[in-house]
């Protein structure tokens, strides 16, 4: 019985599954701190700026710039993901924010973005899988 689990479980949680899941996960993750910078459509709040400017301060990069960079990057991203379209380089450019907001922003958090890291790096590695817009538009059947 034991012996069997596994071939039980990936018939019943197939990879494109599992795929899907980790897609809509994380895309919700940054969707949702993306809405928190925004009124209306795309229209920043102060209050982001002042994020930047203040808690974030990130090196090299002029506050007003990352703070519109990051807000469209949280909206663009996460749709690119849901849809299965582009999903190793919208998976690459989150866990690039991650990993900037692990070192220049928030150290102390890193099981929070560990576990972000764990749902972009299959997407990385195996791309949005078989219930998404790439796999549809590369004319592949598996």
């Amino acid at each position: 019985m034991i012996a069997r689990a596994p071939a039980v479980l990936k018939r019943v949680l197939p990879e494109a599954l599992l795929l899907l899941v980790a897609r809509v996960g994380i895309a919700s993750v940054f969707f949702l701190s993306g809405r928190t910078k925004v009124t209306g459509f795309l229209q920043l709040k102060p209050s982001t700026y002042t994020l930047f400017r203040s808690e974030y301060a990130l090196p090299l990069v002029p506050p007003e710039w990352a703070a519109h960079l990051a807000t469209y990057a949280e909206h663009l991203f996460p749709l690119l993901l849901v849809l299965g379209l582009l999903t190793r380089p919208a998976a690459a450019a989150l866990l690039g924010m991650t990993l900037v907001i692990e070192v220049f922003v928030y150290p102390d958090a890193w099981p929070t973005h560990l576990t972000w890291a764990g749902l972009l790096l299959p997407l990385l590695a195996y791309g949005g899988g078989a219930w998404s817009l790439d796999r549809v538009l590369s004319g592949q059947r598996r």
